[in-house]
C-alpha cells in the first residue's frame, strides 16, 4: 500500500466522514436510549454478539486466506456508519433510532473492535507474525473518530443553520470519499483481483446476512417496521472506511483490507435491494392488515 494513501489519504478521509456524522448528532441523540431502552439493546446485541459469529462462520466455512479471515472479522467489529443514516431516511425506517444507534455504536466500537480483532489475529494467524492491535496506534485511529465528530456536534450547537447548510454537501462528500478510499484499497494491493474474487462471494454474502438479521431479529422482537429498517441499515452497513484504517494503519496490512473494500463496494447495491424489499414487505403488511 502507497504511504501517502495510508497516511494522508486515508485519515483525512475518515475526519470527514466523521465530521459530517457529527454534524447530524446531538447531545440529546446519547439521552435518547431511555426512550427506546429494547431497541437499542437488541440491535446493538446484533452488532456486538451475532455480526462476529457470522463473520467467523463464514470465514471458516469458505476457508479464506488468514489475512483476508482478519480483514473480514475487523469489517464485522466495526460500527454502522454514516451511509445507514442516509438509506433509512430513503426507505422510510426510523432516521431517529438510526442516529442514536450509530452514536453509541462508534463508542461502543472503542472497547468491542480492538477485542474482536486481537482475538482473530490469535485464532487466524501464527504468533510468529507479530500482528495485532497496536494500542498507540488505534488511539490514533479513533481520535480521527472522535475529534471530527465532536467537532461537527459542536459546529450543529454553535451554528445549526451553518450546519444544515453544510450536511447535504458533507454527506454527499462522504459518499465520494467512501468510493474513492475503496478504489485506493483495492489499487495499492498488488494481487487485488484475486484477492477480492476469494473474498467477494463471502463478503456480498456477509453483507446481505448484515441486512437481514438487522431487520429479522428486531421484527421477531416485536419492534415496529420503521425500527427494523432502521436496525437493519445499521446493522447492515458498516463503516468500511474504518475498518480500512484499522487494516490499513493499525495492522498495516493490505491482504487485509481486501474483505471491507469489496464490503464497500458491493453494499450499495445490496442496500438499494434490501430497501426496496423491505418496503415491499411493509405495503404487504398494510394491505393485508386493511379492513
Amino acid at each position: 500500500m502507497e504511504s501517502s494513501f495510508a497516511t494522508v489519504g486515508l485519515p483525512i478521509a475518515l475526519a470527514v466522514i466523521m465530521f459530517g456524522l457529527g454534524l447530524s448528532l446531538s447531545v440529546a441523540d446519547f439521552g435518547r436510549v431511555a426512550k427506546n431502552p429494547r431497541a437499542v439493546a437488541i440491535i446493538l446485541g446484533c452488532q456486538v454478539v451475532l455480526l462476529p459469529l457470522i463473520g467467523f462462520g463464514l470465514a471458516i466455512a469458505f476457508g479464506l486466506q488468514p489475512l483476508l479471515a482478519v480483514g473480514l472479522m475487523t469489517l464485522a467489529a466495526a460500527p454502522g456508519g454514516t451511509v445507514a443514516n442516509l438509506y433509512s431516511h430513503l426507505f422510510h425506517g426510523d432516521v431517529a433510532l438510526n442516529i442514536t444507534l450509530t452514536a453509541l455504536n462508534s463508542i461502543l466500537a472503542l472497547v468491542t473492535l480492538p477485542i474482536v480483532v486481537n482475538l482473530s489475529v490469535a485464532w487466524f494467524l501464527d504468533s510468529a507474525d507479530n500482528l495485532g492491535v497496536q494500542p498507540t496506534k488505534m488511539l490514533q485511529v479513533f481520535a480521527l473518530v472522535l475529534i471530527p465528530v465532536a467537532l461537527g456536534m459542536f459546529v450543529r450547537a454553535r451554528a445549526s443553520t451553518v450546519a444544515a447548510r453544510a450536511d447535504r454537501p458533507v454527506r454527499i462528500a462522504s459518499v465520494v470519499l467512501i468510493v474513492v478510499v475503496v478504489l485506493g484499497a483495492l489499487l495499492g494491493e498488488d494481487r487485488a483481483l484475486e484477492y477480492a474474487a476469494e473474498a467477494g462471494a463471502v463478503t456480498a454474502i456477509f453483507c446481505a446476512l448484515s441486512l437481514t438479521i438487522g431487520y429479522v431479529v428486531p421484527r421477531l422482537a416485536g419492534l415496529s417496521a420503521a425500527q427494523c429498517i432502521a436496525g437493519g441499515f445499521e446493522i447492515g452497513l458498516h463503516n468500511a472506511t474504518l475498518a480500512l484504517a484499522v487494516t490499513l494503519t493499525v495492522l498495516d496490512s493490505s491482504e487485509m483490507s481486501v474483505a471491507p473494500a469489496v464490503y464497500g463496494i458491493v453494499m450499495f447495491p445490496l442496500a438499494i435491494l434490501f430497501g426496496v424489499v423491505v418496503t415491499r414487505i411493509g405495503r404487504i403488511r398494510t394491505t393485508a392488515e386493511a379492513p
